[in-house]
């Protein structure tokens, strides 16, 4: 399934934030977020852009690429191609992932570091590509950032995950070629750019807050991974590793930002994909 607009664009003070999408997809929503009734959307009309025409829950997976001056920092890095998972329509997917970043005007080699909010399979996909039956890294000039407290958790877990082999395809290999540096989930990556703590959905999970000329934006993560969360903080997804830490963390993002001039940028939210913030009775909702 498609979108009007292959790349979307924001402008943050003098950083430029760039999505890529590899796809979307209203099959995996019901499955990570099975709580959502069938009537959300009659019920809470705003979230209509975030839906498909059966008012099923869309997500989007992309990546974010920041421009900050001279340098070129990607947030995330989808699901990737030629994989194998356990997930029917990931399994040795082939998109066009690549080909649209160049379209975006982005070349691979110009990245300069590559910022992961966490370890899960739809995160890391395109850290590596297969290059003569072996994984190397896709921005082989870049530096990978990764929390430290999110490698010690998959160190500690089976590597084999849920969706298969994903730390062994995606993540080693980094490391095996040097290019791999762990930081604190606070770690400013450079002045206008800096790592937010947001663990629950997994330890050591981190948002990518952006400051610039007095602008701000805040890229989620899977904090939220659905706009329908942000009426429903108590909502959490059935890929949390801790249901309770998730929620209290995004409920406190929430209060943080809302009714404030912060662009909140969804990692996998489609239609618009980003919005501001405010306060609905109890609860909230996201302006575009």
């Amino acid at each position: 399934m498609g979108e009007p607009a292959p790349f979307l664009r924001w402008r943050i003070g003098d950083v430029t934030v760039t999505r890529v999408v590899e796809l979307t997809s209203a099959s995996i929503g019901g499955y990570i977020l099975p709580q959502v009734p069938p009537d959300l959307v009659d019920r809470l009309p705003w979230l209509a852009p975030f839906t498909d025409p059966a008012k099923k829950l869309l997500m989007s997976f992309h990546s974010l690429v920041l421009q900050c001056r001279d340098e070129t920092f990607v947030v995330d890095t989808c699901i990737g191609n030629d994989k194998v998972r356990n997930y029917p329509r990931w399994n040795r997917m082939q998109s066009r992932f690549l080909d649209d970043f160049a379209d975006a005007g982005f070349a691979v080699d110009a990245v300069d570091t590559v910022l992961c909010t966490h370890m899960h399979v739809d995160h890391v996909g395109w850290n590596t590509r297969l290059v003569e039956g072996r994984w190397e890294p896709t921005f082989e000039r870049a530096r990978y950032l990764y929390a430290e407290e999110e490698w010690a958790h998959w160190r500690a877990t089976d590597q084999t995950e849920e969706y298969g082999p994903v730390i062994a395809d995606s993540v080693d290999p980094i490391f095996d070629a040097g290019l791999a540096d762990l930081v604190p989930s606070d770690h400013s990556v450079s002045d206008e750019v800096r790592l937010e703590p947001t663990p629950g959905h997994t330890p050591g999970h981190v948002s990518v807050h952006i400051t610039s000329r007095g602008e701000e934006a805040v890229i989620t993560g899977d904090a939220i991974h659905h706009p329908c969360q942000i009426a429903h903080p108590e909502w959490s997804s059935t890929a949390d590793v801790d249901a309770d830490a998730s929620a209290s963390t995004r409920r406190a993002m929430l209060e943080r930002y809302a009714d404030r001039p912060v662009l909140v940028i969804g990692t996998h939210f489609a239609g618009p994909t980003a919005g501001r913030v405010v306060r609905d009775g109890d609860a909230f909702r996201l302006d575009c």
